[in-house]
């Protein structure tokens, strides 16, 4: 039972993080695309705006689906920490801990869910 648990948890949170870097590389399930999440970069003050976009994107689609397969889940599970982390301390933390006020509340979830995972392994239905 805990591997289909681990399984569940890696597919619904891997290709969730797979659509969030779609959305900002490409501009797919209704995202700003590569130049639209630069131009928000940018106006928050991440600079090398587009690098960091692009960077950015790929950590969350190729992280999240080497996290759902189970393929070198610590790689993908490191990939997904550090946006998580950029995230908090870039926008959310100003705001509080409550995702109500835009805060850190949902990322730190993120954050401990592929922390965890990297941590206790990939479960039994995985890649690699």
């Amino acid at each position: 039972m805990i591997a289909w648990g681990l399984l569940i948890i890696r597919l619904i949170v891997g290709l969730t993080f797979v659509g969030h870097g779609a959305q900002k590389l490409f501009g797919w399930f209704g995202g700003p695309g590569i130049k639209g999440t630069a131009g928000w970069f940018g106006s928050i003050n991440i600079k090398p705006a587009l690098p960091m976009a692009v960077l950015v994107g790929l950590f969350e689609l190729v992280g999240g689906l080497l996290f759902a397969a189970g393929l070198f889940t610590p790689v993908g599970a490191a990939m997904l920490a550090v946006t998580m982390l950029g995230a908090i301390l870039t926008v959310h933390i100003k705001n509080g801990f409550w995702s109500t006020s835009g805060g850190i509340e949902f990322n730190l979830i993120l954050l401990a869910v592929v922390v965890g995972v990297a941590l206790t392994g990939p479960g039994a239905y995985h890649l690699f």
